[in-house]
C-alpha cells in the first residue's frame, strides 16, 4: 500500500495548490495560536474550499476547547482531527469523525503510552523541548517500528526532508509520513520546489 503524504503547516491557497499539485494525499491545518504555523479557522475554510474533495483535510489542535474543535469541523470541512496536546482518549473519540493522537517520541516508554489511545492512527514526532512540533528534529526510527506492534496505523513525522524521507520509509514502512518545517522557506510558508522533491522521494521510497 502507497504511504500516505501528509503537508502539514499550511496557512495560504498558494501553499495548499503546490501540495495538490505535488501528489499529497493531505494538508494540515494547526489551530493552535502559539505556533508559528498557526491558522484561523476562517482563513482555513476559505484555503479548503479550494481543496479537492479527495484530500484529507487535518485539524491539528493542541488542548483546545471541544467548541473550537467542533466549529472548525463544521467550517473547514475537516475530515480528520490530529490531537497534539495532553488530550484524554475520551477527548479524542467523541467527535465522530476520524482522529489521530500525535506522540513526542523521547524514548520507549513514550511509545508504550500510545497503547490508551484506540484513535484511527498515531502521529510519531521527535521530543523537543522548545516547540510541541515542527522542530525539524529526528528521532530514532526503531522506536517507530516498534510502535507498530500496537495495531494502529503510523503517521512518521520529526525532521522529515527530501533527503531522508525515503530512507525513513524503506525502513519504518509507516502508514503515512508527515512533513512541515522540512518543505519550508520559513515558518508558514511553503517552498515549491521542495514540496514537489519529497512527494517524489516519498513515492520512490516506498516502491
Amino acid at each position: 500500500m502507497e504511504t500516505r503524504i501528509k503537508i502539514c503547516g499550511i496557512t495560504n491557497a498558494a501553499d495548499a495548490k503546490v501540495a495538490v499539485r505535488a501528489g499529497a494525499d493531505a494538508l494540515g491545518f494547526i489551530f493552535y495560536e502559539k505556533s508559528p504555523r498557526a491558522v484561523t479557522i476562517k482563513a482555513a475554510a476559505e484555503i479548503s474550499e479550494g481543496i479537492p474533495g479527495s484530500l484529507l483535510r487535518v485539524g491539528v489542535f493542541v488542548n483546545a476547547a471541544e467548541e473550537e474543535v467542533r466549529q472548525a469541523m463544521a467550517e473547514c470541512a475537516l475530515t480528520m482531527l490530529q490531537f497534539h496536546g495532553d488530550e484524554t482518549p475520551d477527548f479524542c473519540g467523541q467527535f465522530g469523525l476520524m482522529t489521530m493522537k500525535a506522540f513526542r517520541v523521547r524514548d520507549a516508554d513514550s511509545v508504550k503510552a500510545m497503547a490508551d489511545y484506540r484513535t484511527d492512527a498515531w502521529l510519531l514526532d521527535a521530543w523537543s523541548s522548545a516547540t510541541l512540533g515542527g522542530s525539524g528534529e529526528t528521532f530514532n526510527w526503531d522506536l517507530a517500528v516498534e510502535a507498530k506492534r500496537f495495531g494502529r496505523p503510523i503517521f512518521l513525522a520529526g525532521g522529515l526532508t527530501p533527503e531522508n524521507v525515503g530512507e525513513a520509509i524503506r525502513k519504518v514502512r509507516p502508514f503515512g509520513v508527515d512533513v512541515s518545517s522540512g518543505v519550508e522557506l520559513a515558518p508558514g510558508m511553503k517552498d515549491a520546489e521542495k514540496v514537489r522533491a519529497f512527494v517524489t522521494a516519498a513515492r520512490a521510497g516506498g516502491r
